[in-house]
């Protein structure tokens, strides 16, 4: 499942983002979007886990990190125009 995760701490990795998921289930994917142009987060990313998802979603969303509360949900695929 695929898994997004926003309003991320500007300081936290793509390894901080797996370590944080990893307590719930296997993850095979963590990664933070960042700005093309000055390489820095753009605030939220995207994790994928091959089971645990929905314990690690009910268990992280709403909670705080780095001061931050994370919005964690199932992502959605992108609308295509």
């Amino acid at each position: 499942m695929n898994i997004y995760v926003g309003n991320i701490s500007w300081g936290m990795t793509d390894q901080d983002l797996e370590n944080l998921f990893a307590e719930h289930g296997t993850v095979t994917s963590a990664k933070i979007i960042t700005d093309r142009m000055t390489n820095r987060s753009r605030g939220f990313g995207f994790v994928e886990m091959s089971d645990g998802a929905e314990g690690a979603i009910s268990a992280l969303n709403d909670s705080e990190i780095d001061g931050r509360k994370l919005v964690v949900n199932e992502s959605k695929p992108r609308e295509s125009r």
